[in-house]
């Protein structure tokens, strides 16, 4: 496989205007446009009739993650507003998961805005009345968060919050945050994108970013692929602040690839086998099947592997050691039977995968996805399965009137039959 690492940033490059940006999402989720892409031709249609454009008794692979309320304002007594913008929780809380059923108290890494206004001592957020129930009696608590800065290193802080009542985390980023919609829609968040920037399916808290190519899909679409005999599955990739980071290097070399964790279960990976044509929707769901091939190359070639401690890195999926002609099917079955030896019935792992140009998915047939920022990775994965293609498609999507980014329009990219 040809290595991508001297790729110039500069060729991956098109002009958005800002006024093609989706500032907001369209009322009806699937009355989206849907560009239709395959074999170097291209059609459009709507969002709704996307089942007629898929193989029957293909599979759907939807990311479940949910997107929490991660960005919290304060005001200070003098009046300075301090914004944090939550990244994670520090690595003894364990997983996003794990860490969003905390109470009372927790450290997390952070973005802080307005620093200089904040010199020393705790933040707290405004009192609010707190219904909970116990017992079904409704109790009325007064409810108080605080921030307090421990350390920082770079750009980067940890923050320790606290409050009371003693609810998990996620209810009270619920209660005091706000949707951390991305920063290119320079626009505050308002009380719809709670529910618009959220998947129908989403589930397990712990995004700071949607996996918006799964933003279209309504309940009425899901019926409609399942009367086509369209199935679906669910892996678990809560994305992280780095989906936005831009690629600055003149190279993509000089790039650092952002690491995100997923989690897989094994009636997911039985159901890769199963299949010949997977689509994933969203590049979440594509970079997560994709390391799931990676694993399984790993452990057919080193037999003692910890399942549970290894990770794809940056660049490996392009190392010479890597390159051994190992099918999809003997790769994740050589994955399945390490975990049932292992008595595992889900696996959590790191993933840094790069995929751009030059790269052959091994998993995927084609994908269901947004269109995305120039000079992006998220872009080089677009131009990795569509090729120099590429360009064409977001030709056309300009040209006719698409909307891009995050509540922006669709795409269809096919490159398997």
């Amino acid at each position: 496989m040809p290595h991508p690492k001297d790729l110039l940033i500069a060729d991956f490059s098109y002009q958005l205007p800002e006024e093609r940006i989706a500032k907001y999402p369209l009322a009806a989720r699937d009355a989206s446009k849907l560009l239709l892409y395959e074999d170097g031709n291209i059609s459009e249609t709507i969002f709704e009739n996307i089942a007629g454009h898929l193989p029957p008794g293909s599979l759907l692979i939807f990311n479940n993650s949910k997107v929490i309320q991660s960005r919290l304002s304060f005001k200070k007594p003098s009046g300075g507003q301090i914004e944090i913008f939550i990244l994670g929780p520090c690595e003894e809380y364990g997983d996003i998961t794990t860490s969003m059923k905390a109470e009372g108290r927790i450290r997390c890494k952070c973005l802080v805005g307005g620093v200089k206004k904040w010199k020393h001592g705790k933040l707290e957020m405004k009192p609010l009345s707190f219904i909970k129930e116990q017992n079904s009696i409704k109790i009325v608590e007064p409810f108080v968060l605080t921030a307090e800065m421990i350390s920082r290193s770079g750009e980067e802080f940890i923050i320790e919050f606290a409050w009371k009542p003693e609810v998990d985390f996620a209810t009270a980023l619920e209660i005091f945050g706000s949707t951390p919609i991305p920063p290119y829609l320079n626009r505050p968040s308002d009380e719809s994108d709670k529910e618009s920037y959220q998947t129908i399916y989403a589930k397990e808290d712990g995004s700071v970013a949607a996996p918006t190519a799964g933003l279209h899909f309504t309940n009425e679409v899901m019926q409609s692929l399942q009367a086509k005999n369209i199935h679906h599955d669910y892996v678990t990739l809560h994305v992280g602040a780095g989906t936005f980071k831009p690629v600055k290097t003149e190279t993509i070399a000089g790039h650092e690839m952002h690491a995100e964790y997923f989690t897989v279960t094994v009636s997911l990976i039985a159901q890769l086998i199963a299949f010949n044509e997977i689509i994933p929707v969203g590049t979440t769901s594509m970079r997560t099947i994709e390391s799931l091939y990676w694993m399984g190359v790993k452990t057919c070639l080193n037999k003692a592997m910890n399942l549970t401690e290894t990770e794809i890195k940056q660049w490996e999926v392009y190392d010479v050691q890597m390159q051994q002609n190992i099918s999809k099917q003997e790769a994740l079955e050589s994955l399945l039977n390490r975990m049932n030896e292992s008595n595992l019935s889900a696996l959590s792992l790191r993933t840094q995968i790069m995929i751009a140009p030059n790269y052959q998915p091994k998993i995927a047939t084609a994908l269901i996805t947004n269109f995305h920022q120039p000079q992006s990775t998220l872009l080089l994965l677009i131009a990795a399965v569509a090729g120099n293609k590429w360009k064409k498609i977001y030709d056309y999507a300009l040209e006719n009137g698409f909307r891009f980014l995050s509540y922006g329009d669709s795409s269809l990219i096919r490159w398997c039959k």
